[in-house]
């Protein structure tokens, strides 16, 4: 480990971990460890991490769910932060409440490490509706607004009204707006050491039976059409006038295997991990398919999965 490292693993005492592993915590489950990793379950924790790195400068990644990453092998060299998913947490809050600037609106606030699914559900059991498409995208809030997540007609940038958040590497951070967040598709203006807090997101007044029923419709869609296991969803982002998943089949290359990586045969913008495989693979073969579709299209696809740890593009 560098000096750095180490003195902020000094700093941060029995808060932080060392080499704690990063594809469990991914839903590729493939993927190294982190140097330092802290599950913070309060502010007090990130605060003590915000001071931590006055001491050492090292890079941070913030985990969220892991839904929408990919790890390499090698593993991060730098301090894994993750917002604690169970409790105790302060960042596992919820609560709806009538929005007096809205006839029949209700205001959804919901702390950054809450899954999306459960403030689908959630909200919907409250008499929230409009946040169903939630119930579609495994990330947690905070993720969500890190890279304006969506599905099934609508996205955060739809229904945001606040959030709050914190940048660990500076002093910087409190309560904010969507022009602020300025998002664009799978996009935000969150980096790597910004950590959010809660959001607050604009809801209507509604029936639960309708929002169950919209619920199921979505998840039974999902299963249809979306493979499971390990991969992060769709691996690149749908090019103007046409879809990746169309590109790539297009060209071949649905079911290709490349070591224990393999496009999905049900979806062709899905990359699947063989259950103990190499997140180095997965990453070969996003490239490969890249490559593929761009000589033959003539389309450079962008990828929509945080690549982590990777040095330069692989032969």
């Amino acid at each position: 480990m560098s000096g750095s490292i180490e003195d902020v693993a000094r700093a941060l005492g029995p808060l932080a971990r060392r080499d704690v592993a990063l594809g469990p915590l991914t839903t590729y489950r493939v993927g190294g460890p982190a140097a330092l990793y802290v599950e913070a379950r309060g502010l007090a924790d990130l605060e003590a991490v915000r001071a931590a790195l006055r001491v050492g400068e090292v890079p941070v990644l913030v985990v969220g769910k892991g839904s929408n990453m990919l790890v390499a092998d090698a593993g991060f060299e730098g301090l894994a932060l993750r917002l604690a998913p169970s409790e105790p947490s302060e960042f596992l809050s919820f609560e709806v409440r009538d929005d007096p600037g809205r006839p029949g609106g209700r205001l959804v606030r919901a702390g950054a490490a809450l899954g999306l699914p459960v403030l689908a559900r959630r909200a919907v059991e409250a008499g929230a509706r409009g946040l169903e498409w939630a119930v579609g995208v495994p990330g947690s809030v905070g993720g969500a607004l890190a890279m304006n997540a969506g599905g099934h007609g609508s996205d955060v940038a739809a229904s945001l009204r606040r959030y709050a958040w914190m940048d660990l590497a500076s002093g910087a951070g409190g309560e904010d707006g969507l022009e602020r967040l300025a998002p664009s598709y799978r996009h935000s203006s969150i980096r790597d050491a910004q950590v959010v807090l809660w959001a607050e997101l604009a809801a209507s007044s509604g029936d639960p039976a309708a929002g169950r029923d919209e619920i199921a419709e979505i998840v039974r869609w999902r299963r249809e059409h979306q493979p499971g296991g390990s991969n992060a969803g769709s691996v690149f982002a749908n090019p103007e006038g046409t879809s990746a998943g169309a590109l790539i089949e297009e060209v071949g290359c649905r079911g290709m295997r490349l070591g224990s990586a393999v496009v999905s045969p049900k979806h062709a913008n899905f990359i699947q991990a063989d259950d103990g495989g190499s997140a180095d693979d997965v990453w070969r073969l996003i490239h490969r398919v890249a490559a593929t579709v761009a000589e033959a299209k003539g389309v450079r696809l962008r990828t929509e999965v945080r690549l982590i740890g990777f040095k330069e593009p692989p032969p």
